[in-house]
């Protein structure tokens, strides 16, 4: 385990290569961290990479080829050491390869790399799956990057808002005690794209924003200006703070894959938001992380 650094003269970040997590984002001009420090008295995590999985599965199980497995919240990658196999002077990029041990959780062969690329002001986190199998792949993958939140000292976060660019309203799915999307839907009105992070904002879990609603997620100052900016392609995210702990983060988290329903009783294969990759090919996505 070793973190390692990139600096381009305008930002700096490291990244751990267990889970290939990013720890640090910073401002070279003003050392100004962006992500969250991973107190275990709020969320020990800083930007855990989800996979196979993202959120959980009804009673922590799955089917699949007409057996059933159990799986925890999020998948396995998270808490694996990734080998570092490519580094230059503003890009890195870690691998994680499918073995025995994997293999009984989750019976598919697959590649996984997680790469970060500094362009000026921003960072560019990039994702490949590969399926290195005879048989098609099936799998969700997503980033859980938390942000301090309030950036400024003198601030409290309900004095803060989320943006989510030019749209009036934002619809989120609901979330049950256990963990699972229900039927029902919360509208949240906007004020010129801005949500104000109010008190209990989330005392039902995170906010789930799905069907490509909006490609941005910013955390802004009491002021309404932006601090950082998440721009994503993906056709879901969450937006979430741990309920009741009045937590100094905000995370904002491009899904490609999202938990079950309350009523799901399908396979793997059928799971809402699911990828699938015949033998042989790769599959790309990427985010940007944008600090001012």
């Amino acid at each position: 385990m070793a973190v390692y650094e990139l600096n381009n003269g305008v930002i700096s970040i490291g990244v751990d290569s267990h889970g290939a997590e990013l720890k640090s984002l910073k401002r070279t001009d003003t050392q100004r961290e962006y992500m969250w420090r991973g107190d275990p008295k709020y969320w020990g995590r800083t930007s855990p990479i989800l996979f196979p999985f993202v959120g959980g599965v009804k009673n922590r199980e799955y089917r699949t080829g007409g057996k059933t497995y159990s799986m925890t919240q999020h998948g396995f990658a998270r808490d694996m050491e990734f080998e570092l196999f490519s580094r230059s002077g503003d890009e890195i990029w870690f691998r994680l390869e499918s073995s025995q041990e994997t293999l009984q959780k989750f019976p598919f062969p697959f590649v996984l790399k997680a790469g970060y690329r500094l362009e000026g002001n921003q960072v560019k986190v990039l994702w490949q799956v590969e399926n290195p199998g005879s048989g098609e792949l099936h799998f969700s993958i997503g980033g859980h990057p938390a942000f301090n939140c309030p950036i400024e000292e003198d601030e409290r976060q309900e004095e803060c808002f989320v943006d989510f660019g030019d749209v009036e309203e934002v619809v989120s799915t609901g979330i049950s005690g256990e963990g699972l999307a229900m039927s029902c839907s919360d509208v949240y009105p906007l004020t010129e794209g801005r949500l104000a992070l109010r008190p209990n904002l989330f005392d039902h879990d995170a906010l789930v924003i799905e069907n490509s609603q909006t490609d941005t997620a910013a955390l802004c100052r009491r002021d309404g200006s932006r601090y950082l900016t998440v721009t994503m392609d993906a056709p879901l995210f969450g937006i979430w703070s741990p309920p009741g702990k009045n937590a100094p983060f905000v995370c904002i988290e491009p899904w490609y894959g999202r938990c079950d329903a309350e009523d799901f009783e399908g396979t793997l294969e059928e799971r809402k938001w699911e990828n699938h990759i015949a033998p042989g090919e790769v599959w790309k996505a990427e985010y940007v992380i944008e600090c001012v």
